[in-house]
């Protein structure tokens, strides 16, 4: 046994047989998933949709989601995930596709720009309000019979052996399931239990972010203009009710200055975010609160535990720079959901070792490579020094220039590995 006191036989390897699901009293479920954010929620609608029973608890209270500024860009390949989930559908509509990106760097002009009909005409993204994402995916989860999603519940202690995991929350209820998931953020409750360390550092960077309504329209082009206090980045959004055209910020700022720019009066902050952007989009205008969140880089050492996984932010935290947070997210979600579905259509304990082991091994390195990959990014385009940006307009050029590396880049941004797997998708 295990206890957030007693800790001995978490990385037990189980070798006891595995007996399916079949009968469970109201307490007893085959997963466990602890968050209920975007990625939590995503996973307990997927599995949910393949006939997993699944508990989602989650310890904030319902919240007013439509009072959330936050946007996020969902690439390609993760459109795919929420479609098998039986969300697309609902999504899509609401969403704004991106079919073209330009890059700019400091003054220059555009120093590089992907089109979405170099790879087959798909849209990059498509850019959506979390608040409206959040709405879909808990009308979802009500209509799933196979999903309980229970807010305002916090765990008291955590148990595991080598059939299960369990938990008792404060009120008092026990629950228990083979295998627990940890989707509850970058200060994980449940990475915390596993004693999993992290590495990883502060960028001393804060992100702004906010909606602007604009008078002219974007043309579902979005923007990422890397500056030397950090990049900016404006992503289309679609109209509101009233037809007026909108886009999200990014704003990356060093930390000891955010707080002047989210205080800044309105007319001063609109007049800062004009000068640092296009003339194309018109006259701008601030229509949501501003909010910022810091930024670092955190990696788990590792993904599992007896009983337990790790997704999303949960395991990985990256720089915003090429907005792929979310979507590695999705990509644990797709992974482990893949290995959870098999084991059980071939009768495997699904939350043994073994199975998740193969979860460990389909994602670690792919996370490391785009941590690595958007931290680089970062230096490279926050650093002002004359050679540096001069060595940096030369790279980008020769990418420009170079079809394949250039939809290589592509690729990554709409979440796809590959050509072929664009092409088989």
């Amino acid at each position: 046994m295990s206890s957030l006191r007693k800790q001995g036989s978490l990385c037990k390897i189980c070798k006891a047989a595995y007996v399916p699901h079949m009968a469970k009293s109201k307490n007893n479920y085959d997963i466990i998933i602890v968050g209920g954010g975007l990625s939590g929620l995503t996973l307990a609608c997927l599995l949910g949709t393949h006939n997993f029973s699944v508990l989602c608890l989650d310890r904030d209270v319902p919240a007013n989601n439509n009072a959330n500024a936050r946007a996020t860009v969902l690439s390609h390949g993760t459109s795919l995930v929420l479609k098998e989930a039986g969300l697309w559908d609902k999504i899509e509509p609401l969403a704004c596709p991106i079919y073209k990106i330009d890059i700019l760097d400091g003054n220059s002009p555009v120093l590089m720009d992907f089109l979405s009909s170099d790879v087959g005409g798909k849209a990059f993204g498509h850019n959506i309000e979390n608040s409206l994402l959040l709405n879909l995916l808990e009308q979802k989860i009500k209509k799933l019979k196979t999903v309980n999603h229970l807010t305002s519940t916090e765990i008291a202690d955590i148990r595991t052996d080598d059939a299960a995991a369990y938990i008792t929350t404060k009120d008092k209820k026990k629950y228990s399931a083979p295998l627990l998931i940890g989707a509850d953020g970058r200060n994980s409750f449940i990475r915390k239990f596993l004693n999993i360390t992290t590495h990883g550092w502060n960028y001393e960077q804060t992100a702004i972010v906010a909606i602007l309504e604009h008078k002219n329209p974007h043309n579902n082009v979005a923007i990422e203009h890397f500056r030397s206090e950090g990049p900016l980045a404006i992503l289309p959004l679609s109209n509101d009710a009233t037809g007026n055209h909108r886009s999200t910020l990014v704003w990356t700022v060093e930390t000891r200055n955010a707080k002047s720019f989210l205080d800044m009066d309105e007319d001063v902050f609109n007049t800062a975010i004009a000068a640092r952007i296009p003339h194309s989009y018109g006259r701008i205008t601030l229509v949501s609160k501003r909010m910022s969140y810091p930024l670092s880089l955190q990696h788990a050492h590792h993904y599992i535990g007896n009983r337990i996984a790790l997704i999303a932010d949960a395991a990985h935290g990256m720089h915003p720079i090429a907005g792929q947070g979310l979507n590695m997210g999705m990509r644990d979600i797709k992974s482990l959901s893949d290995i959870l579905i098999d084991a059980r259509n071939t009768k495997k304990d699904f939350g043994s070792d073994s199975i998740l082991t193969k979860y460990q091994r389909a994602r670690h390195f792919d996370n490391m490579t785009m941590m690595a990959a958007t931290d680089a990014l970062n230096k490279l385009f926050s650093n002002d020094l004359p050679f540096v940006g001069h060595l940096r307009r030369i790279g980008v050029a020769a990418i420009n220039k170079i079809p394949p590396a250039k939809r290589f880049f592509m690729h990554q941004a709409m979440g796809l590995k590959s050509r072929r797997h664009c092409e088989k998708r």
